[in-house]
């Protein structure tokens, strides 16, 4: 295959002979495939980027228009020296995306029986199959509902609720009457679900009563009720979570009865509400940039910003990504183990699936209760066939075992979404999981771009493990330096887009100034993600973490992922982080964390490898750590990332954290203090 330039006619790479080992699809596995080739990838993207109005129409035919599209389908300004930024996609046209997700697969398609979501709880006791006619019925319900409380067409409404069908009807029933969802994952404090929901001026909650999260339960209604004592709701509705209740022993109802507060004047139950309402509601036709959903996403500092995305960029593009980024057919069993709480959930468990008429896993617990083998037996029990994951998951998992003790050969596309994945897990997630025979899509992409921006195709791209490859269809990437000036060829710096996509953020709710210099201020004309990235010789992206993330080691720029995945690279070392702290010669150091795999110890011979073979072998002398921590656990959210912010602020042993709200165990932290070293290794 010919290699194609990347710079100064800013196509896209093509694959010579790298010096890393590339992996290829198997035979005869995507003989289906919509992309089957590098070649009919390149032709494809070349129209996405040289007649995206073409390219764009296409896609938009897929869909039904109440007012079909007219005048140009995009229109943007990118640079702050020239105005406003803004973003307009296919302005002017009319349609509703849950009318698009439901109805379409219902009355146009024939998919009404066709189950679209395997429910499977916490427990394994707890399962349920929804059909499409189910899904629609239940959504127009809960439309219906609403609209009695009063919600109407721009209202926010926010939904705090575990992963039980409750989550997409509200969603959907929001998009069909035109109100704006903004989800808070059910695992966020009652502080920090006040302040998305005062940050968004919602007026009605939806939540549930409790949760099991493994065999740990959850009172969000008392979450919930302390919220909204700082900001009073018009109506708060409370889903009985029946599988909660299932769970409860004596105890725990007695509990749960005595400290679930209830307030008379604004709550109600959800089944009171549905009660005797029609499951027949006629969609409120929206605008093409009318706005969908706020999802807020934390930054290093301050307080979350609220990512706007709009109802037709974010349809068409979600839409296609799924579609050609797992390769769907439609006799697929796909399973996306996110939280929808998060916008992986969002893009790739509700609005991308449904737009494709697929059938999905909807997965309420956790990868290893109640027992070790959960994810495998699911994905035996429902015949996968497309499994999308976090890297983070993937390494829990390697500590039990190369042998999953169930049948995954139904599996044909794996992914990883939320980080860089460090090879040995992708290599293990290939070997093991896919049995050498299913490629691993390892998608990058953010809250703020709606979907996967770079990211290989199952059957056209050939992979090498860590990295993300080559960029989707009508994204246009960049690299440069600290002075904004592009780098051409081989090249490491700051990961940029020159244009936007359909499915891009529209803004901060209701901070145009944050919006503006968060993503577009630093280096005008460009949108920054805020992420390093290194373009090897053939063109390939690979994420080198976030820029605050990126090391100066007497004047040497270092990557955290790189310095991670060479620690990983040691059979005793499960996971790794690595983090900055001031050094008054180098300027910076190395500061690594490191959890070790069960029954290993964490000793002087241990470090003394580690800083050896790790990195004085693997990357350089300038790489050695200066100081090792063991770290029985790590910081983590609840989608997985772990949060270097706060590792950062442990290695320089300052107390003052701020927001912890969004930790999984914020009990690791005072154990990583506890045992944090300030002696060098």
């Amino acid at each position: 295959m010919s290699p194609v330039s990347v710079s100064t006619n800013r196509d896209i790479p093509g694959p010579q002979e790298p010096e890393e080992k590339t992996y290829h699809p198997s035979d005869g596995l995507f003989t289906d495939a919509h992309v089957p080739d590098f070649d009919a990838y390149l032709a494809l993207y070349k129209k996405s980027t040289e007649e995206p109005e073409e390219f764009w129409a296409d896609v938009a035919q897929e869909f039904y228009w109440k007012k079909p599209p007219s005048g140009p389908m995009l229109q943007y300004n990118f640079d702050v020296n020239k105005g406003n930024i803004y973003i307009k996609f296919m302005e002017g046209a009319k349609t509703n995306i849950c009318y698009n997700v439901l109805d379409r697969n219902v009355h146009e398609r024939n998919l009404g029986e066709k189950v679209a979501y395997y429910w499977e709880g916490n427990s394994p006791d707890h399962h349920q199959n929804i059909t499409y006619n189910q899904l629609l019925r239940s959504v127009c319900r809960c439309a219906n509902a609403l609209k009695l409380l009063g919600v109407k067409k721009g209202d926010r409404v926010a939904i705090y609720l575990p992963m039980i069908p409750e989550l997409v009807y509200t969603m959907l029933a929001c998009a069909r009457i035109g109100a704006v969802h903004s989800i808070v994952f059910a695992g966020f404090s009652s502080e920090s679900l006040c302040e998305r929901i005062m940050d968004a001026q919602c007026n009605i909650l939806v939540t549930a009563d409790g949760v099991y999260r493994g065999d740990k339960l959850i009172n969000l209604k008392k979450i919930v009720s302390e919220a909204l004592e700082r900001c009073k709701e018009r109506y708060c509705v409370v889903v009985k979570h029946r599988a909660f209740r299932t769970n409860t022993d004596a105890s725990d109802k007695l509990q749960v009865g005595q400290t679930t507060p209830w307030d008379e004047s604004c709550d109600i139950w959800w089944d009171d509400l549905m009660d005797g309402v029609s499951d027949e509601c006629e969609p409120e036709w929206m605008d093409s940039e009318d706005p969908l959903f706020i999802l807020y996403t934390s930054g290093s500092t301050g307080k979350p910003k609220g990512v706007l995305h709009t109802v037709t960029g974010y349809m068409l593009y979600t839409s296609l990504t799924f579609k050609y980024v797992f390769d769907y057919h439609h006799d697929d069993v796909y399973w996306c183990t996110a939280d929808i709480g998060w916008i992986t959930g969002h893009s790739y468990i509700t609005y991308g699936p449904l737009a494709n008429g697929a059938t999905s896993v909807l997965f309420e617990g956790v990868p290893v209760y109640p027992h070790v083998g959960r994810l495998w037996e699911i994905i035996e029990k429902y015949g996968v066939s497309k499994f999308y994951t976090a890297p983070t998951a993937i390494r829990l998992l390697m500590k039990y075992g190369r042998e999953p003790l169930y049948d995954l050969s139904s599996l044909r596309v794996l992914g990883t979404v939320g980080e860089p994945i460090n090879p040995e897990a992708w290599l293990w997630y290939y070997e093991v999981v896919g049995q050498q025979r299913c490629p691993v899509i390892d998608t990058f992409w953010q809250t703020e771009t709606g979907g996967h921006v770079l990211t290989p195709l199952p059957a056209a791209t050939p992979l090498k493990p860590g990295s993300a490859t080559c960029p989707f269809f009508g994204v246009q990437p960049a690299v440069l330096n600290e002075h904004g000036e592009e780098l051409e060829g081989e090249a490491e710096g700051y990961l940029v887009f020159r244009k936007p996509w359909p499915g891009i953020m529209r803004g901060v709710y209701g901070n145009q100034e944050r919006f503006e210099s968060t993503y577009f201020r630093k280096f005008p004309g460009f949108y920054v993600t805020g992420d390093g990235c290194r373009r090897d010789k053939d063109g390939y992206y690979w994420i080198t973490g976030r820029i605050d993330d990126m090391l100066n080691v007497s004047g040497h720029l270092l990557s955290t992922a790189e310095v991670e995945a060479a620690l990983t690279e040691h059979p005793s070392v499960a996971e790794a982080a690595v983090v900055s702290r001031p050094h008054a010669v180098k300027g910076e150091c190395l500061y690594c964390f490191v959890t070790l795999k069960d029954h290993k110890e964490f000793n002087r011979t241990l470090m003394d490898e580690l800083k050896r073979k790790g990195q004085r072998e693997k990357i350089g002398p300038i790489a050695t750590p200066d100081f090792i921590q063991n770290a029985p656990g790590l910081p983590k959210t609840r989608s997985g990332k772990i949060m270097r912010r706060v590792l950062r602020q442990i290695a320089r042993n300052e107390k003052d954290l701020g927001d912890l709200s969004t930790l999984a165990d914020p009990k690791v932290v005072e154990v990583l203090f506890s045992q944090r070293c300030e002696a060098a290794a």
